[in-house]
């Protein structure tokens, strides 16, 4: 379960998600040098692409990327996607790229969502883990620079990507279904509500807060999409200026508390973390379950090396005392 989104305006442009899940997985903020050598299982090797930040797993070396930001402000973002995601066996004549290296091979191949699209044509998601203990997870991705966003889905059929106008992705079911399920929320509306009802009689509203009345308040992935996609245009609509503060708001308005949803294993599923990376200077900001404080990790100075940065989280309520 999880919420990712873009928000460009003309000061700025966020990418950022919100990882919901029933634990953490040893996560931490990750900066990937310019010539760290990555070696693609379909064959190529990258040992001179551009730096990229964002948060993931580094096991035996390697950053298994939850989402990420290269230096030129492409992003790209994993999500569940379970009983959807289906991975090939070895193509001939394709580009053949596990989904655990999904995002750093577009990142480090690509610049620009032009770039992205010629790349999607010849590439195929690799039926292949990064190792036996650690088996590939169903994923689907959202990709985004300050031009737009796509969202590129492997299932049984192949590899789609559609073109996402809302900017918003989240989980099951595909993507062609939220474009047509938020359709049947046309006429929610942050404005304050006129008597369309009876306009002959003399009717007003009880009191403040009817905007967005109608939204739906669960934590399902239909539910989180539309309610994603509603604040994110309404903070645009608002101004042609976005903030990081805001952003995070976004993220908040669809976070899932921690009891209130439990999966199948009867665990509660709840916001692990929450990042927005400002991708004109590659400042990633995040937020954790029990630390409600922005923190900020910028991209080193010398990115012309080959061995990770790694930041590990702030964890624990940072409290500030006023006397």
């Amino acid at each position: 379960m999880c919420t990712a989104l873009a928000l460009c305006a003309s000061n700025t442009c966020l990418f950022g998600r919100n990882l919901d899940l029933d634990a953490g997985f040893g996560q931490q903020v990750v900066v990937t040098p310019r010539k760290f050598s990555f070696e693609f299982r379909g064959g190529l090797v990258n040992a001179d692409h551009e730096a990229l930040i964002g948060m993931a797993t580094v096991i035996n070396g390697y950053p298994l990327y939850a989402e990420a930001t290269n230096e030129s402000g492409l992003s790209a973002a994993g999500l569940n996607f379970p009983g959807n995601a289906v991975y090939h066996p070895r193509k001939e004549g394709a580009t053949n790229v596990a989904p655990f290296e999904f995002i750093p091979y577009v990142l480090t191949q690509c610049q620009n969502l032009a770039q992205v699209r010629e790349l999607l044509g010849s590439l195929s998601v690799l039926d292949e883990p990064f190792a036996p203990q650690v088996p590939n997870s169903p994923l689907h991705w959202l990709i985004a620079d300050k031009s737009g966003a796509l969202v590129v889905e492997s299932m049984a059929d192949g590899l789609h990507w559609f073109e996402n106008p809302l900017q918003v992705l989240t989980n099951n079911p595909p993507f062609d279904f939220h474009l047509e399920n938020v359709k049947l929320y046309l006429n929610v509306s942050p404005s304050w509500p006129g008597n369309s009802f009876a306009p002959d009689v003399d009717l007003a509203p009880v009191g403040v807060g009817f905007g967005g009345r109608g939204l739906p308040g669960d934590s399902s992935p239909a539910s989180r999409f539309v309610k994603a996609a509603f604040e994110r245009s309404a903070t645009l609509a608002l101004s042609d200026q976005v903030s990081v503060s805001q952003f995070f708001r976004i993220l908040e308005s669809v976070a899932m508390v921690k009891g209130d949803t439990l999966n199948q294993s009867g665990q509660p599923e709840f916001t692990v973390y929450s990042s927005c990376c400002d991708t004109s200077d590659g400042t990633y900001y995040y937020t954790t379950y029990g630390n409600h404080q922005i923190t900020a990790v910028r991209l080193p100075e010398d990115l012309e090396v080959d061995s990770l940065f790694e930041f590990p989280l702030v964890e624990g309520e940072q409290f500030n005392f006023v006397n």
